[in-house]
């Protein structure tokens, strides 16, 4: 049993410091390539717009209607102008930035988590439950992501909770399908072997040997779905069947905006801007990722 440990043991350290050097070359790759380091510092300023949006602008002026104030151009007093009921544009795309970022990131967690774990237990396991699960992944894929969103959220209820949910099962079964793709080539791998050999139980074999192998795909493939998410979100709060007024979301924004986006073009204008800012800085990112990650898929 000492052999076998000791065995063990030497791969767990040769991976260990093969990360090392991995993660080394990985940031070095990254920092090189200018569109991605642009993604990150544009998501990172997201990020702490949403955290201080309240230290920013204030919430009454997001919620607080005055007719006496509507309909007002930008200017110093409103950066972005006011809307149809008064209120502070600027305030309420500063925490709708809030919004579609929680969406995002709850719908992105959701799937890293469920389709990690399925998608990584198929693979492991393999045999008829490989089959049953994949098939019935097959299945959900068959249906449109937004159509299937879409029927979720008319089932459940218009809401932010359901909003998530419904977009979270709609983009789920594509992580299977990745996960279980990065992961497949690993379980046949000598270290996975010695790991058993070590004693070790099926699923600290799964989460502490072979995801953190296997896990660069699917941190590109998180990445990169956030802004689908997030312009899924948006879509679905433009037709209504999304975040509900007077929370200011950025599709919802959009919808309120429809009537009177002729004459007072910078209520559609802003904040369909700051949806575009979001998509492109994470898809920038995440091909930055990819091109770092694996240097061979560059184009």
């Amino acid at each position: 049993m000492g052999k076998k440990d000791s065995t063990y043991e030497a791969y767990a350290k040769e991976r260990r410091e093969n990360r090392r050097k991995s993660r080394r070359d990985f940031f070095h790759r990254l920092a090189k390539n200018k569109g991605a380091v642009v993604g990150m510092v544009m998501i990172i300023i997201l990020i702490l717009v949403a955290i201080f949006a309240d230290v920013i602008a204030p919430w009454d002026s997001v919620v607080k209607q005055n007719a006496l104030i509507r309909l007002q151009a930008p200017s110093a007093e409103h950066w972005f102008g006011t809307d149809t009921y008064g209120r502070d544009v600027f305030a309420r795309v500063i925490h709708g930035s809030r919004i579609s970022l929680l969406i995002g990131v709850g719908s992105a967690a959701f799937c890293l988590i469920v389709g990690g774990f399925f998608g990584a237990a198929t693979a492991y396991f393999g045999g008829r439950f490989d089959d049953i699960v994949m098939r019935f992944m097959d299945m959900v894929m068959a249906i449109p992501a937004t159509l299937l969103a879409l029927s979720i959220v008319a089932a459940l209820g218009t809401n932010m909770v359901n909003l998530v949910l419904a977009i979270s099962i709609s983009y789920t079964p594509r992580f299977v399908r990745l996960v279980r793709s990065a992961v497949l080539p690993q379980v046949g791998m000598d270290y996975v072997e010695a790991a058993k050999a070590a004693g070790s139980g099926n699923l600290r074999i799964i989460f502490k040997d072979i995801i953190p192998n296997a896990i660069g795909p699917i941190i590109v493939e998180t990445t990169q779905s956030l802004s689908n998410m997030i312009l899924e979100a948006s879509g679905l709060s433009y037709i209504g069947m999304g975040v509900q007024p007077p929370n200011p979301e950025w599709g919802a924004m959009l919808s309120e905006a429809r009537e009177v986006m002729r004459t007072y073009p910078y209520l559609i204008t802003i904040p369909g801007i700051f949806i575009i800012i979001t998509a492109l800085s994470f898809n920038l990112f995440g091909d930055g990722l990819r091109d770092a990650i694996d240097p061979r898929l560059k184009t």
